[in-house]
């Protein structure tokens, strides 16, 4: 028996199996020394800097801004397109697109066009920065209190240096492209916000006008002629008997689930909810006669952004956006409760025809969807 091996007072002994931790077989436990560890680590500082090929070569550089020029030539043909688009083309004109269907020419012309003008801008300052801007990794110290004014300095003369080292100087077909590319970008958004948003754009007249105003005539007017209220999608009218107190009719005007391209624009701002209530519970008058025996029809378009307003709540009598939560009172001329909505649903007028079935008196009063500047008139 070595020394490792006679037992200790009490009894206790510890075997030590070689190398590694000891193992304790009694009341006494033996520690090894912890393996040290360094106090700090060095820094290894940046690694060496890769030259591109258009650093070192200057056909490569010049081959390179002819692409990045490219780009931004791209960005300008497509902010053009955009804009031959929006005053050439009107929203009525149809098309087939593989994976859409029919659709406006107007739409895919204007979404192909702002597309490429955005598309050849990214790729373009993309390219620009990995092929012609310097890439030399540069430590800056921070500082939490205001720099002195030798670092100031060298602030302003590192912005002149970072412009010098983007080339604009040396590569005008880059600078001029890239400006009149940026300069043109923004002005669809102009063209957009005044003319579309304004009191004479196409889109507040879209708004204003839905499929039951009856079909537009050459002159501008429109041929309303009292349609029927069918079920969307059975395409089958409604008599008054049919609706019960607490039911719920999701109705389109007659004619439209008959036309090809239904599933557009006219379908979605010409959905109509149709419930019956007692009459004794609705508040507003004007509700009262723009309804039949407690039959009320509004728009389930919201007005908050749109989208499709189809939850019924028989108890309160509360309409619910399923996006956002806006809620609409339907015994008070649809009033908002809650949500984020600013504006009540529009009510669609509805009587019923000779023969007891549901038609539309009158189309919707005011536009649409969600509010816009004009919605008061």
């Amino acid at each position: 028996m070595n020394e490792q091996d006679r037992p200790a007072e009490g009894g206790a002994r510890t075997v030590s199996p070689g190398h590694g931790a000891a193992i304790p077989t009694g009341d006494v436990v033996a520690h090894e020394p912890a393996i040290g560890t360094p106090e700090r680590f060095e820094n290894p500082g940046l690694p060496a800097h890769v030259h591109r090929l258009a650093d070192t070569d200057e056909k490569a550089a010049k081959r390179a801004e002819k692409q990045v020029a490219g780009l931004f030539l791209l960005s300008i043909l497509g902010t053009l397109l955009f804009l031959v688009a929006y005053f050439m083309f009107g929203t009525d004109e149809q098309t087939w697109v593989p994976g859409i269907g029919r659709t406006s020419v107007s739409n895919v012309l204007l979404g192909t066009g702002l597309g490429l003008s955005l598309l050849g801008i990214g790729l373009g300052a993309v390219h620009w920065a990995k092929t012609l801007m310097p890439d030399t990794e540069v430590i800056e110290e921070r500082h939490p209190l205001r720099s002195s004014d030798e670092a100031r300095a060298g602030f302003v003369q590192t912005l002149t240096e970072g412009g010098e080292g983007a080339q604009l100087k040396r590569r005008p077909m880059v600078k001029y492209t890239f400006g009149a590319a940026m300069g043109l970008f923004a002005i669809p958004l102009l063209v957009q916000v005044v003319g579309s948003l304004g009191p004479m754009g196409e889109a507040t007249e879209d708004l204003r006008h839905t499929y039951w105003n009856g079909k537009k005539r050459r002159d501008g007017s429109y041929a309303f002629s009292k349609p029927r209220l069918v079920r969307d999608p059975e395409n089958t009218p409604i008599r008054a008997s049919d609706v019960t107190i607490g039911s719920v009719f999701h109705v389109q005007p007659e004619g439209l689930l008959d036309e090809e391209h239904h599933v557009l624009d006219y379908k979605a701002k010409a959905s109509v909810i149709v419930m019956r209530l007692d009459p004794k519970d609705i508040k507003s008058q004007k509700e009262l006669d723009w309804g039949h025996e407690g039959i009320v029809a509004y728009s389930k378009i919201c007005t908050h952004v749109g989208c499709p307003v189809g939850l019924y709540e028989q108890t309160t009598h509360h309409l619910l956006c399923p996006c956002h939560q806006s809620t609409f009172d339907v015994t008070d001329d649809c009033k908002v409760v809650f949500g984020p909505a600013k504006r009540p649903l529009p009510q669609l007028p509805i009587t019923v025809d000779d023969e007891g079935y549901l038609i539309a008196e009158k189309p919707f009063q005011e536009p649409v969807g969600p509010s816009f500047w004009e919605r008061e008139k």
